[in-house]
């Protein structure tokens, strides 16, 4: 029982981040499918080049929060089973692991949503919600590296892969467990995998910059 009970909570990690936050916004107010304009993501850059400011910021916001509820659901759980369940210390000392694991689900979940045919963002605002959850001094560091890139380059994908490379040198720095040191490392080597075209496009120089539309072509989606 106490290994089906974990094994929903992980899907529901997944499922938290399979939401497709975007599309359903750039549906509802524009009638389009966000995948088929701009860079073809569903995330809030482009949401903010198709779209407008406010969709975007409600895309990042909820984003965001998929990726911090799905660690949260793991330490719910967990608490669950630790007051009422009477589950071993062995179990319980999983926890970090496992919220780690939910983290990386909610992040696959989004990029991969089980409800677009299994595409989706590129995960930086739902990897900066799994930080929040799990150690949020890093999470507003890697913000902080983020926001500065941002304002010097105006480029959204320079500054997030930028951003996600330094989280694991801050896990350490801050001495962070274990699984979380691992799981920066996973998160960002995925986050820079889904950047790919835009490496690209930044060493070709045809990368638009913040504010500018995307000329990305549907072949390069």
């Amino acid at each position: 029982m106490v290994m089906l009970t974990i094994i929903s909570l992980l899907l529901g990690a997944y499922l938290l981040g399979c939401f497709p936050t975007g599309y359903l916004v750039a549906r509802r107010i524009k009638g389009i499918d966000i995948r088929q304009h701009g860079s073809g993501s569903t995330g809030a850059t482009n949401v903010l080049r198709t779209v407008g400011k406010g969709p975007a910021l409600l895309v990042f916001a909820v984003d965001l929060l998929k990726g911090s509820l799905a660690v949260l659901l793991i330490r719910w759980g967990f608490s669950v089973l630790s007051n009422g369940w009477g589950v071993s210390a062995e179990v319980l000392s999983l926890q970090p692991w496992l919220a780690t694991l939910a983290g990386l689900l909610a992040m696959v979940g989004h990029s991969r949503s089980l409800w677009l045919g299994f595409s989706g963002g590129k995960s930086v605002a739902t990897g900066l919600g799994v930080l929040l959850g799990l150690a949020w001094p890093v999470a507003l560091i890697s913000l902080g590296v983020f926001a500065l890139s941002l304002g010097l380059s105006q480029f959204v994908s320079l500054s997030s892969m930028l951003a996600a490379i330094c989280t694991p040198v801050l896990m350490a720095l801050t001495n962070q467990p274990l699984p979380y040191f691992l799981l920066a490392i996973l998160g960002a080597t995925y986050i820079v995998l889904r950047h790919r075209r835009n490496i690209e496009r930044l060493l070709a120089g045809t990368e638009p910059r913040l504010g500018q539309p995307s000329s990305t072509p549907k072949s390069d989606r």
